[in-house]
């Protein structure tokens, strides 16, 4: 019996009626104390005791808020969407958009793995810039979107350099291409048209080698990758002997 009342109790939570005030300033109190998994519960319970109050619209909110602070990305995402749905013209909506928008983008992760994710929060950053483009929370997710286009013009990368690798070169080739297409403002695209030199210089295109290297040249006169495309494409070392080639170019060699 004490098994059963202890299981019991772990499950559900005795119903004490309380003020709404007190309920929603325990919860406050938890996530102050950085207890953020129960100030999400308190919040919760503010609701359940008293949906009509303005104070039960507050704490949706900061549900979703107590749940972004533990970490929990997937119910903030929920209570964020739950939010913007039931109260879609709260003066706090952009605010429930922007949570909802870097619960996605607190979870990119390295480039070598699936990057759903990362297009997610590509997507969120967007609707907060459209919809309230005047607010603080539209910059914020500006600067945000810079480091998401340069993860994912990363992944093109990766992904373009495998087929490269392996020599299926028009793989790598239309890889290459998106980065240079669709991620212009990114880190990657010296790298990128360095690449499609490469492809095709490999097959032999060389009017099309000589283009991309005029290219890169011109929007990156300084840039390593441009040393590099240029003593390809020329066959000529312009680079003085025993002069350092660059981290990036290092790097590479090193891996592969």
């Amino acid at each position: 019996m004490f098994v059963l009342a202890a299981c019991s109790g772990d499950n559900e939570r005795a119903y004490v009626d309380r003020p709404v005030e007190d309920l929603y300033n325990i919860a406050l109190d938890q996530l102050a104390a950085g207890d953020f998994a129960e100030a999400a519960i308190g919040f919760d319970e503010v609701e359940r005791q008293h949906p009509y109050s303005i104070w039960a619209t507050k704490a949706q909110l900061m549900a979703a808020y107590a749940h972004y602070a533990n970490n929990a990305y997937d119910d903030a995402v929920v209570a964020a969407d739950r939010f913007i749905q039931l109260h879609p013209s709260n003066r706090d909506t952009p605010y429930a958009y922007y949570l909802k928008a870097i619960s996605f983008y607190e979870q990119i992760i390295d480039v070598g793995r699936d990057q759903s994710l990362t297009a997610q929060a590509l997507q969120s950053l967007g609707e907060v810039i459209r919809r309230f483009p005047d607010s603080d929370y539209a910059r914020d997710a500006g600067l945000k979107l810079d480091l998401v286009r340069d993860h994912l013009a990363g992944k093109e990368m990766e992904v373009g350099r495998f087929y490269q690798r392996r020599g299926d070169y028009l793989a790598a080739l239309s890889r290459f291409r998106i980065v240079v297409r669709d991620y212009q403002t990114t880190t990657h695209v010296p790298e990128a048209l360095h690449r499609i030199n490469e492809v095709y210089s490999a097959l032999g295109i060389n009017d099309q080698a000589e283009r991309t290297a005029a290219v890169l040249g011109y929007n990156y006169p300084g840039s390593e990758w441009y040393v590099d495309t240029y003593e390809l494409t020329t066959g000529e070392a312009i680079r003085p002997p025993g002069q350092d080639r660059g981290i990036l170019t290092r790097t590479w060699d090193w891996l592969f």
